[in-house]
């Protein structure tokens, strides 16, 4: 399963009730909240901070990484989150933080409100699933190979958020539009890079 449950509440309010507990923000701790099979949403939360258009130090590449994992428990046909004893401890900083959390929560409630259910039945089909995987996993790995300091990691990451937002909010159009902004990323990264390495 790689959606939330069409009964629970929405997505923004489940993330903001996280944002403003007293729990510490670790990665285990969003798999207890969200369960095990919320793929999708621990993606949005993971790759949103990467997305942004600042260097973000070396937190991307860790965020980076656990995406990837998941990603590919995906493509493996894993319906429940594993995570390593090691990274469940790990405190997700600065994604916790109120002026972070505060503007991620106004732009899915923006997905949110202009959204609406198409392609549902194409998004419950299992090669689907890994087929998100496989497009998470590439992303992800686009992101963390993106040259330091050079903001060519957002769109990929960017794409990532969307994508997932997608799967959650069961829109394949929002889905599509992540998945394009992701290849252009992805695009962008190859193409300057070659053009760094030739420069040499």
């Amino acid at each position: 399963m790689i959606v939330a449950d069409d009964d629970a509440p929405q997505l923004s309010d489940q993330l903001e009730s996280w944002f403003g507990s007293d729990r510490r923000k670790t990665v285990g701790d969003l798999v207890e909240t969200f369960g095990p099979g919320s793929f999708a949403i621990l993606f949005v939360v993971l790759l949103a901070f990467p997305s942004l258009p600042l260097p973000t130090g070396g937190l991307s590449h860790v965020l980076e990484v656990v995406a990837m994992l998941l990603a590919l428990e995906l493509v493996l046909g894993r319906r429940e989150v594993w995570i390593p004893q090691r990274w469940k401890d790990k405190e997700l900083k600065g994604v916790s933080g109120p002026r972070f959390s505060a503007a991620l929560l106004k732009r899915i409630r923006w997905f949110e409100r202009f959204s609406r259910p198409r392609g549902t039945r194409l998004l419950d089909l299992r090669l689907t699933g890994i087929v998100f995987g496989a497009t998470v996993f590439v992303l992800s790995l686009t992101a963390f190979f993106a040259p330091p300091f050079s903001g060519l990691d957002t769109l990929p990451a960017l794409g990532v958020v969307v994508l997932s937002l997608g799967v959650l909010l069961r829109d394949v159009v929002v889905a599509t539009v992540g998945a394009g902004i992701g290849v252009l990323g992805v695009v962008l990264v190859i193409g300057l890079g070659r053009a760094v390495v030739s420069l040499f």
